[in-house]
């Protein structure tokens, strides 16, 4: 019987836009994010705010041009939904790890609800090792799979809300908003390490990242299923990312102005305050007002799409 031809597809097309994603547990951000540009044929992309392979919920991906403003999501706050689980620690802080050691758990709910109090707040965390942060250009998780301890600096956090929702014997689930750079899993370890019983975390779910929640955001089941011409609708536009910057409409003299290098001139606001410039309804990017009343790019659209 003759062989088939494969069936070649469409080469990636350019697509700007943001995809907000319910990622599922185990796999990756990365493998998420190749996931989603496949469905959606995407040449370029990136995600917004790492998600661990045991973890699941909002993953912002960037496409195209979006990617250009996608730190906003990334020093955004966070919020997750949590479990932890007391008595035992584990070498990653989470349920991946091997178990280091198990203890008694002899402690009431007012101790515990003493004990999140003390972890609210402006508070130092140190990173864990199993984690993607840099020591002379490798991760902190390979030297740990190799046995290898680095010192880490702690690092200033805040945590704007850690509070028990519910609990079922020694498994707690908890809800935490905090600043970027919040380890949730160093968070259920001190936790655990102030009840004296040791603690790790079992599942994570993330819910909220700035002003985004969970729920605009759509599964990669729910994504193939679509159509493939219907795919598009599902993502928002890059300006979606810059909501919380004020709107600065230019004429086609002073658009023409900035995104070719200059200035432009005739622009309302305070010094040093960002906007998100329009020519009429089409996004052209952020630009800054400096101390002249002059509005300067600060990075603008390559494409004009939306």
């Amino acid at each position: 019987m003759a062989k088939l031809p494969q069936q070649r597809r469409a080469p990636r097309r350019v697509v700007d836009g943001v995809l907000f994603l319910d990622k599922p547990v185990g796999i990756s951000s990365n493998n998420a994010l190749q996931k989603a540009r496949w469905l959606l044929n995407a040449a370029k992309g990136g995600h917004t705010g790492t998600l661990d392979p045991m973890a699941s919920g909002l993953l912002p991906l960037t496409l195209g041009e979006a990617t250009k403003f996608s730190q906003t999501l990334l020093d955004a706050d966070k919020a997750y939904d949590a479990t932890v689980l007391l008595g035992v620690t584990t070498t990653t802080a989470d349920a991946e790890g091997e178990v280091l050691a198990r203890c008694p758990v002899m402690v009431s709910d007012a101790d515990i609800e003493a004990a999140l109090v003390s972890l609210r707040g402006e508070i130092e965390q140190v990173p864990p090792m199993y984690s993607a942060l840099k020591h002379h250009g490798k991760a902190l998780y390979e030297y740990a799979r190799a046995g290898v301890e680095i010192a880490r600096e702690p690092r200033r956090v805040t945590i704007h809300r850690f509070e028990m929702l519910e609990r079922d014997g020694d498994s707690l689930k908890v809800t935490v908003e905090c600043s970027k750079g919040t380890y949730v899993r160093t968070l259920a370890s001190d936790l655990g390490a102030l009840l004296g019983c040791g603690a790790h975390l079992t599942a994570l779910r993330r819910t909220r990242i700035g002003p985004f929640s969970l729920d605009r955001a759509i599964s990669l089941t729910d994504l193939e299923a679509l159509p493939v011409e219907g795919r598009d609708g599902c993502l928002a536009p890059v300006d979606a990312l810059l909501a919380h910057l004020p709107r600065q409409i230019l004429d086609e003299n002073q658009a023409r102005n900035l995104t070719h290098g200059q200035p432009a001139r005739g622009c309302s606001g305070e010094s040093g305050e960002m906007f998100r410039v329009y020519e009429g309804e089409r996004f052209l990017g952020v630009a800054t007002l400096d101390g002249d009343g002059l509005l300067v790019a600060t990075r603008l659209m390559a494409t004009g799409k939306q």
